[in-house]
């Protein structure tokens, strides 16, 4: 697999633009948009309050 080069990037869009449609695309990008925010402030959260504490201490 090598790099993309500019030719297949936009055979990629224009498929996407035909299977979606051009008023359908702004709301997926807003979707995509939103779950990487909330990825990085899941990974952003301080781990040591999820861990459960030891019964033996």
């Amino acid at each position: 697999m090598g790099k993309f080069g500019v030719t297949e990037i936009l055979v990629i869009l224009a498929v996407v633009l035909l299977l979606f449609g051009g008023k359908k695309i702004p709301e997926l990008m807003k979707g995509l948009g939103g779950g990487i925010k909330e990825f990085k402030n899941a990974a952003k959260e301080d781990p040591s309050t999820d861990k459960k504490e030891d019964p033996k201490a």
